[in-house]
């Protein structure tokens, strides 16, 4: 099984003194060879498939733009990972690219920050991507607000958005815990 990764990510993927790239191995049951020239990650799966599978799944969070730390959070078995490209709401446009992640990313990094605190999951905008570690219903929610904010929505319309649905994921959450 291979993954790809970019030049300048591969770094991250290896760790200080090769210890990120050991946490993945000792965590799946893999063996990860990865070449520095072309960013090719060979997986080489243990006695457990699904081991490489989630291997797979947190380098490809680590190209992302992920923090190795971060994309551990993909170890937990409640924990997904999406990616959005952008170019389906930009097109082919270099501009609208550009204009687009500046949106998502907000004045200093403001819309992003409403994302993560009010949805619970981690985001990354790196590229021509935006990439979400989170529940399959923080997932959901911080996908909704990114469609939106993509679309060309105003992010004070986003932020009520992910106000109302703030409020109804602890309302689920509180109801759920009440239920024995």
């Amino acid at each position: 099984m291979y993954a790809r990764l970019p030049k300048e990510r591969i770094g991250v993927a290896i760790g200080p003194r090769g210890e990120v790239k050991q946490e993945i191995e000792r965590r799946t049951g893999t063996q990860l060879t990865l070449d520095s020239e072309t960013g090719e990650v060979r997986i080489e799966p243990g006695e457990d498939p699904l081991g490489a599978l989630k291997a797979r799944e947190v380098i490809h969070a680590i190209a992302r733009g992920f923090s190795s730390e971060r994309a551990f959070r993909l170890f937990q078995d409640d924990q997904l990972l999406e990616v959005i490209d952008i170019r389906d709401f930009s097109g082919p446009s270099e501009r609208a690219l550009v204009r687009l992640k500046g949106r998502a990313i907000g004045e200093r990094g403001k819309t992003r920050q409403i994302l993560e605190e009010t949805t619970g999951a981690h985001v990354s905008i790196y590229g021509k991507t935006i990439a979400i570690i989170g529940t399959a219903e923080q997932l959901a929610v911080a996908r909704g607000a990114i469609q939106i904010l993509l679309e060309g929505a105003k992010h004070s319309s986003v932020y009520r958005f992910l106000e109302r649905k703030r409020r109804e994921m602890k309302r689920k959450f509180i109801e759920r815990r009440r239920i024995p």
